[in-house]
């Protein structure tokens, strides 16, 4: 079994809570893992524009295995990967590529219902645990519901609707429940007393300060692909600057320095 499945499990008793800067490649994986990140996830969507491929179930499940195993590469500290739906409708199929991670030592993974009937992703659920067990071995599976996200159901149906899901997906075997867009205070509290899981949750434009999410009893704080939109939005600034005017010192002001990049990759 492998051990940074079993230290990822142990890191959602606490202390503390989880924070996930959200890697979409093995640079940056290591670089936050350099700056003291217990843990990496990655984002679907950074993973996938990285790669070419717009977000929402368009990348190849086999793109996908292919940058978790390099990202893995120079950890060495646990890796959980969102896998989107799965990259296919199948529950079998799902737990055959699962498997391809957990030979590959990932810690966990994040698998979402989005538009699809809670059974879906239950079976899918099911499947990974299958496949975990033929394999004797662990992996952390973290439900991500859309309900709040994708306004699945009229807002006073929400928290009601998020916690018939996740106690569909605690049943099939998922290890904790991830809502992004669950942004009220008051229900951030009913969902973590409600759900029987670790509750997972995304920053978003008028979330509450991470103490105030640790009081509430929030396991888990990811940034999604926040992280990775800021720095293309630079990265198109810097180079507009550059086509306009050929200027060289955008690029120098507050650039990492050269060596200090070359150092994160040293013994990888």
């Amino acid at each position: 079994m492998s051990q940074h499945a079993t230290t990822f499990r142990q890191m959602h008793g606490g202390p503390g809570l989880l924070r996930f800067p959200n890697a979409w490649d093995a640079g940056s994986a290591r670089l936050f893992e350099s700056l003291g990140a217990r843990a990496i996830a990655t984002a679907s969507a950074g993973v996938a524009w990285a790669l070419g491929y717009p977000d929402g179930g368009k990348m190849p499940a086999d793109a996908a295995i292919g940058a978790a195993v390099n990202i893995a590469r120079v950890l060495r500290v646990p890796l959980s990967v969102d896998m989107e739906n799965g990259y296919a409708d199948d529950a079998k199929t799902v737990g055959e590529t699962v498997r391809r991670l957990i030979d590959a030592g990932i810690a966990g993974i994040n698998i979402e219902d989005g538009r699809d009937a809670p059974a879906k992703l239950a079976a899918k659920i099911e499947a990974i645990r299958n496949a975990a067990a033929n394999a004797g071995a662990d992996i952390f599976i973290n439900a991500r519901t859309d309900v709040f996200l994708a306004s699945l159901v009229d807002a006073p149906q929400r928290v009601g609707e998020t916690l018939s899901r996740g106690a569909t997906y605690r049943a099939a075997g998922a290890d904790s429940l991830f809502v992004p867009g669950l942004r009220d205070a008051g229900e951030i509290a009913a969902v973590v007393e409600g759900a029987g899981l670790p509750v997972n949750l995304m920053a978003y434009p008028g979330l509450a300060p991470a103490a105030e999410l640790e009081r509430l009893g929030v396991r888990r704080l990811s940034a999604g692909s926040g992280i990775a939109q800021m720095l293309w939005g630079q990265a198109g600034k810097l180079a507009q600057d550059f086509l306009d005017s050929g200027r060289s010192e955008s690029m120098a002001e507050g650039a990492m320095p050269y060596p200090q990049l070359q150092a994160l990759f040293a013994g990888r």
